[in-house]
Protein backbone atom coordinates (compact mmCIF):
# COMPACT_ATOMS: atom_id res chain seq x y z
CA UNK A 1 0.00 0.00 0.00
CA UNK A 2 3.17 2.26 0.48
CA UNK A 3 3.46 5.23 -1.98
CA UNK A 4 -0.68 4.17 -3.21
CA UNK A 5 -2.94 6.97 -3.17
CA UNK A 6 -5.89 6.70 -0.67
CA UNK A 7 -8.76 4.96 -1.65
CA UNK A 8 -12.37 6.77 -0.55
CA UNK A 9 -12.65 4.11 2.28
CA UNK A 10 -9.66 4.68 3.79
CA UNK A 11 -10.25 8.21 4.07
CA UNK A 12 -13.18 8.16 5.23
CA UNK A 13 -11.90 5.95 8.08
CA UNK A 14 -9.40 8.24 8.99
CA UNK A 15 -11.24 10.85 8.70
CA UNK A 16 -13.59 9.69 11.25
CA UNK A 17 -11.40 8.66 13.52
CA UNK A 18 -9.49 12.38 13.26
CA UNK A 19 -13.27 13.94 14.43
CA UNK A 20 -13.69 11.08 17.15
CA UNK A 21 -10.34 12.72 18.37
CA UNK A 22 -11.85 16.07 18.06
CA UNK A 23 -14.89 15.68 19.97
CA UNK A 24 -13.52 14.08 22.64
CA UNK A 25 -11.18 16.88 22.78
CA UNK A 26 -14.05 19.03 22.34
CA UNK A 27 -15.79 17.72 25.16
CA UNK A 28 -13.10 17.24 27.46
CA UNK A 29 -13.05 13.75 27.54
CA UNK A 30 -9.61 11.83 27.84
CA UNK A 31 -8.16 10.14 24.47
CA UNK A 32 -5.26 8.79 23.43
CA UNK A 33 -3.61 9.47 19.96
CA UNK A 34 -1.37 6.14 19.77
CA UNK A 35 -4.76 3.75 20.56
CA UNK A 36 -6.41 5.44 17.65
CA UNK A 37 -3.98 5.11 15.65
CA UNK A 38 -3.11 1.54 16.04
CA UNK A 39 -6.98 1.18 16.15
CA UNK A 40 -6.54 2.68 12.57
CA UNK A 41 -4.30 0.14 11.48
CA UNK A 42 -6.03 -2.43 12.11
CA UNK A 43 -8.35 -1.60 9.95
CA UNK A 44 -6.47 0.03 6.92
CA UNK A 45 -3.12 -0.92 5.71
CA UNK A 46 -0.88 2.01 6.12
CA UNK A 47 1.96 3.15 8.36
CA UNK A 48 2.39 4.86 11.64
CA UNK A 49 3.94 7.60 10.13
CA UNK A 50 1.66 7.97 7.18
CA UNK A 51 -1.87 7.84 9.07
CA UNK A 52 -0.41 10.74 11.27
CA UNK A 53 0.87 12.79 8.66
CA UNK A 54 -2.77 12.08 6.79
CA UNK A 55 -3.95 13.46 10.48
CA UNK A 56 -2.00 16.67 9.81
CA UNK A 57 -3.51 16.75 6.52
CA UNK A 58 -7.09 16.82 7.46
CA UNK A 59 -6.40 19.71 9.42
CA UNK A 60 -5.11 21.46 6.63
CA UNK A 61 -8.29 20.55 4.77
CA UNK A 62 -10.08 22.34 7.59
CA UNK A 63 -7.86 25.10 7.83
CA UNK A 64 -8.75 26.12 4.48
CA UNK A 65 -12.35 25.37 5.12
CA UNK A 66 -12.40 28.20 7.70
CA UNK A 67 -13.24 25.44 10.61
CA UNK A 68 -11.39 24.64 13.55
CA UNK A 69 -8.69 22.22 13.66
CA UNK A 70 -7.08 19.43 15.94
CA UNK A 71 -4.70 20.90 18.38
CA UNK A 72 -1.81 18.47 18.06
CA UNK A 73 -2.11 18.11 14.72
CA UNK A 74 -0.32 20.83 12.84
CA UNK A 75 -1.74 21.03 9.28
CA UNK A 76 0.22 19.99 6.39
CA UNK A 77 -0.99 21.26 3.27
CA UNK A 78 0.15 18.39 0.27
CA UNK A 79 -3.15 16.66 0.62
CA UNK A 80 -4.84 15.44 -2.45
CA UNK A 81 -8.42 16.28 -3.47
CA UNK A 82 -9.63 12.83 -2.64
CA UNK A 83 -9.34 13.94 0.93
CA UNK A 84 -11.20 17.45 0.69
CA UNK A 85 -13.80 15.25 -0.76
CA UNK A 86 -13.63 13.13 2.30
CA UNK A 87 -13.66 15.83 4.75
CA UNK A 88 -16.66 17.28 2.79
CA UNK A 89 -19.06 13.97 3.21
CA UNK A 90 -18.15 13.75 6.84
CA UNK A 91 -19.29 16.93 7.48
CA UNK A 92 -22.40 16.49 5.25
CA UNK A 93 -23.22 13.62 6.94
CA UNK A 94 -22.49 15.53 10.72
CA UNK A 95 -23.97 19.06 9.96
CA UNK A 96 -24.01 19.80 13.98
CA UNK A 97 -20.63 20.07 13.94
CA UNK A 98 -20.37 22.98 11.63
CA UNK A 99 -23.27 24.36 13.23
CA UNK A 100 -21.73 24.89 16.59
CA UNK A 101 -20.07 28.08 14.92
CA UNK A 102 -22.81 29.59 13.40
CA UNK A 103 -25.81 31.23 14.37
CA UNK A 104 -26.51 31.16 18.04
CA UNK A 105 -23.54 28.81 19.12
CA UNK A 106 -20.30 30.96 19.08
CA UNK A 107 -19.00 29.39 22.17
CA UNK A 108 -16.93 32.12 23.93
CA UNK A 109 -13.59 32.50 22.41
CA UNK A 110 -10.48 32.59 25.10
CA UNK A 111 -10.16 35.85 25.92
CA UNK A 112 -13.29 37.23 24.97
CA UNK A 113 -14.27 38.89 28.29
CA UNK A 114 -10.34 40.82 28.08
CA UNK A 115 -10.86 43.45 25.57
CA UNK A 116 -6.90 43.81 26.04
CA UNK A 117 -6.36 40.70 24.86
CA UNK A 118 -7.09 40.34 21.12
CA UNK A 119 -3.56 41.63 19.51
CA UNK A 120 -3.80 43.35 16.66
CA UNK A 121 -1.08 42.58 14.96
CA UNK A 122 1.06 42.65 11.26
CA UNK A 123 -1.33 41.98 8.09
CA UNK A 124 -0.17 38.72 6.43
CA UNK A 125 2.85 39.19 3.67
CA UNK A 126 4.76 37.24 1.97
CA UNK A 127 7.46 37.38 4.08
CA UNK A 128 5.39 35.05 6.76
CA UNK A 129 3.66 32.73 4.15
CA UNK A 130 3.33 29.01 3.87
CA UNK A 131 5.53 27.91 0.36
CA UNK A 132 3.41 29.01 -2.15
CA UNK A 133 2.54 25.46 -3.70
CA UNK A 134 1.09 24.89 -0.05
CA UNK A 135 -0.96 28.32 0.46
CA UNK A 136 -2.55 27.56 -2.96
CA UNK A 137 -3.36 24.38 -1.47
CA UNK A 138 -5.40 25.54 1.47
CA UNK A 139 -6.85 28.73 -0.67
CA UNK A 140 -8.27 26.53 -3.38
CA UNK A 141 -10.14 24.65 -0.30
CA UNK A 142 -11.31 27.78 0.60
CA UNK A 143 -12.62 29.11 -2.91
CA UNK A 144 -14.43 25.57 -3.54
CA UNK A 145 -16.49 26.08 -0.62
CA UNK A 146 -17.05 30.03 -0.63
CA UNK A 147 -15.85 30.51 2.98
CA UNK A 148 -16.29 34.33 2.70
CA UNK A 149 -19.57 34.17 1.97
CA UNK A 150 -20.25 31.33 4.76
CA UNK A 151 -18.40 34.20 7.19
CA UNK A 152 -20.43 36.94 5.02
CA UNK A 153 -23.79 35.11 6.06
CA UNK A 154 -22.86 34.38 9.71
CA UNK A 155 -24.59 37.60 11.31
CA UNK A 156 -23.70 36.22 14.50
CA UNK A 157 -19.97 35.64 13.88
CA UNK A 158 -20.08 39.32 12.54
CA UNK A 159 -21.88 41.00 15.12
CA UNK A 160 -19.46 39.30 17.76
CA UNK A 161 -16.54 40.44 16.50
CA UNK A 162 -17.73 43.84 16.01
CA UNK A 163 -18.47 43.89 19.62
CA UNK A 164 -14.85 43.23 20.17
CA UNK A 165 -13.35 45.73 18.65
CA UNK A 166 -16.05 48.09 20.03
CA UNK A 167 -15.03 47.32 23.39
CA UNK A 168 -11.53 46.94 22.47
CA UNK A 169 -11.56 50.41 21.00
CA UNK A 170 -12.86 52.06 24.03
CA UNK A 171 -10.13 50.57 26.15
CA UNK A 172 -8.02 51.49 24.21
CA UNK A 173 -9.30 55.16 24.81
CA UNK A 174 -9.52 54.86 28.23
CA UNK A 175 -6.19 53.35 28.78
CA UNK A 176 -4.76 56.57 27.28
CA UNK A 177 -6.77 58.76 29.19
CA UNK A 178 -9.19 59.37 26.74
CA UNK A 179 -12.14 58.59 28.87
CA UNK A 180 -14.47 61.20 26.88
CA UNK A 181 -13.69 59.77 23.59
CA UNK A 182 -14.44 56.27 25.09
CA UNK A 183 -17.82 56.93 25.72
CA UNK A 184 -18.74 58.47 22.48
CA UNK A 185 -17.23 55.13 20.77
CA UNK A 186 -20.62 54.07 18.50
CA UNK A 187 -21.45 50.79 17.11
CA UNK A 188 -22.75 52.24 13.98
CA UNK A 189 -23.82 48.93 12.30
CA UNK A 190 -25.82 47.79 14.91
CA UNK A 191 -27.39 51.81 15.89
CA UNK A 192 -28.19 52.54 12.60
CA UNK A 193 -27.97 50.00 10.25
CA UNK A 194 -25.57 48.69 7.74
CA UNK A 195 -25.24 51.36 4.90
CA UNK A 196 -22.69 53.37 6.69
CA UNK A 197 -19.65 52.10 5.13
CA UNK A 198 -18.58 51.08 8.08
CA UNK A 199 -19.23 48.95 11.23
CA UNK A 200 -17.88 50.54 14.49
CA UNK A 201 -17.15 54.97 14.88
CA UNK A 202 -14.28 55.78 16.86
CA UNK A 203 -11.13 58.07 17.54
CA UNK A 204 -7.64 58.73 17.25
CA UNK A 205 -6.28 59.81 20.78
CA UNK A 206 -5.87 63.43 19.47
CA UNK A 207 -9.79 62.79 18.87
CA UNK A 208 -10.02 62.44 14.80
CA UNK A 209 -12.05 60.00 13.30
CA UNK A 210 -11.86 56.33 13.42
CA UNK A 211 -14.13 54.64 11.15
CA UNK A 212 -13.72 50.96 11.34
CA UNK A 213 -15.38 48.23 9.00
CA UNK A 214 -14.73 44.63 11.06
CA UNK A 215 -14.46 41.69 9.06
CA UNK A 216 -14.35 38.07 11.49
CA UNK A 217 -13.46 34.69 10.74
CA UNK A 218 -13.44 31.40 12.83
CA UNK A 219 -10.17 30.94 9.89
CA UNK A 220 -6.87 32.07 9.54
CA UNK A 221 -5.55 35.26 8.70
CA UNK A 222 -5.61 33.97 4.65
CA UNK A 223 -9.15 33.19 4.76
CA UNK A 224 -10.51 35.34 2.28
CA UNK A 225 -13.44 38.21 2.68
CA UNK A 226 -16.28 39.63 0.98
CA UNK A 227 -15.94 43.74 0.90
CA UNK A 228 -19.25 45.32 -0.59
CA UNK A 229 -18.65 48.05 -3.13
CA UNK A 230 -20.23 50.66 -0.78
CA UNK A 231 -17.71 49.91 1.99
CA UNK A 232 -15.01 49.75 -0.84
CA UNK A 233 -15.63 52.80 -2.13
CA UNK A 234 -16.27 54.86 1.34
CA UNK A 235 -12.84 53.68 2.45
CA UNK A 236 -10.73 54.92 -0.41
CA UNK A 237 -12.80 58.46 -0.45
CA UNK A 238 -12.25 58.40 3.49
CA UNK A 239 -8.40 56.76 3.47
CA UNK A 240 -7.30 59.18 6.13
CA UNK A 241 -9.89 58.12 8.84
CA UNK A 242 -11.50 54.64 7.26
CA UNK A 243 -9.66 51.91 8.68
CA UNK A 244 -10.49 47.70 7.74
CA UNK A 245 -9.35 45.15 10.84
CA UNK A 246 -9.87 41.78 10.31
CA UNK A 247 -10.88 39.53 12.91
CA UNK A 248 -9.17 36.10 12.57
CA UNK A 249 -9.11 32.89 14.35
CA UNK A 250 -12.07 34.42 16.12
CA UNK A 251 -13.60 30.67 17.99
CA UNK A 252 -10.14 29.43 19.75
CA UNK A 253 -8.05 32.96 20.35
CA UNK A 254 -9.16 36.16 18.57
CA UNK A 255 -6.41 38.12 16.74
CA UNK A 256 -6.60 40.86 14.30
CA UNK A 257 -4.76 43.29 11.56
CA UNK A 258 -5.12 46.34 10.40
CA UNK A 259 -5.41 47.58 6.47
CA UNK A 260 -5.46 51.08 5.54
CA UNK A 261 -6.57 52.11 2.17
CA UNK A 262 -5.52 51.98 -0.86
CA UNK A 263 -6.73 47.95 -0.21
CA UNK A 264 -5.48 46.96 -3.63
CA UNK A 265 -2.14 47.43 -1.66
CA UNK A 266 -2.54 44.84 0.90
CA UNK A 267 -5.26 42.42 -0.93
CA UNK A 268 -6.39 41.14 -4.31
CA UNK A 269 -10.01 42.63 -4.89
CA UNK A 270 -12.06 39.82 -7.35
CA UNK A 271 -15.24 41.20 -8.65
CA UNK A 272 -18.11 38.58 -7.97
CA UNK A 273 -21.10 39.66 -8.89
CA UNK A 274 -22.66 42.07 -11.76
CA UNK A 275 -25.62 44.58 -11.88
CA UNK A 276 -27.56 43.35 -14.70
CA UNK A 277 -29.69 46.36 -16.43
CA UNK A 278 -31.74 45.44 -19.50
CA UNK A 279 -30.88 47.31 -22.92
Amino acid sequence: MAGEDWSDEENDALVADYFAMFTAAETGRAYSKTDHRNALMGVIERSKGSIEFKHQNVSAVLLGRAEDWLPGYKPAANFQDSLVDAVARWLDRNPDWSARLASGNLGVAPGLADDRTLWIGEPPSRRNALPPGELDKIMAVARRFDVAEQDERNRALGRAGEELVLRLERATLAGAGRFDLAKQVEWTSADRGDGAGYDVRSFERDGRDRLIEVKTTNGWQYTPFHISRNEHEFGESNADRWRLIRVWNFRRKPEAFELRPPLANHVALTPTSFLASLN
